[in-house]
């Protein structure tokens, strides 16, 4: 059964193409981040390798950039309950620098659900399973038929 709520369906709505920046295949200037969802722990998880072309601090990543995979992370996990839900907000605690071309993981897990109100958090980790950043998010489901209506395939 769809996920209903406020009296509209807000089931995905599969759009024409993926232009996200932090996960859409279709963005050539993106990061095409792929997300796999960790069934027995459900949470989606992304492991990765930042380039210099995410450069902040030398050697490491832009704090825009890791709120950015953070976002994403998060908002992944909504599909859990098969509705769009956009950030409303987020907080992120830089706990350690993010290293560039060092082996990355990003991970997004559900906190509660509460009618359209969804709260998640997420973490990057690095190899050795310390955590460099971490967020809080809040995100309300949205009709996206009614939003994305010029966007959607027909």
């Amino acid at each position: 059964m769809p996920a209903k709520s406020q009296g509209h369906d807000t089931r995905y709505v599969k759009m024409q193409k993926n232009n996200c920046f932090v996960c859409g295949m279709n963005n050539p200037g993106g990061m095409r981040l792929k997300f796999i969802l960790n069934e027995e722990r459900q949470t989606f998880v992304c492991r990765f390798r930042l380039s210099k072309r995410y450069t902040g601090p030398p050697g490491h990543c832009h704090g825009g950039i890791i709120a950015s995979i953070l976002d994403d992370a998060m908002g992944k996990v909504n599909k859990l309950h098969h509705v769009v839900a956009l950030t409303r907000e987020m907080t992120v605690e830089y706990l350690k620098p993010v290293p560039l071309h060092k082996p990355l993981r990003v991970e997004g897990r559900e906190i509660k659900v509460r009618g359209r109100t969804h709260v998640n958090a997420a973490e990057i980790l690095n190899d050795k399973d310390e955590v460099l950043a971490r967020s809080h998010g809040l995100f309300i489901a949205i009709d996206p038929e009614k939003m994305f209506a010029k966007y959607v395939e027909r």
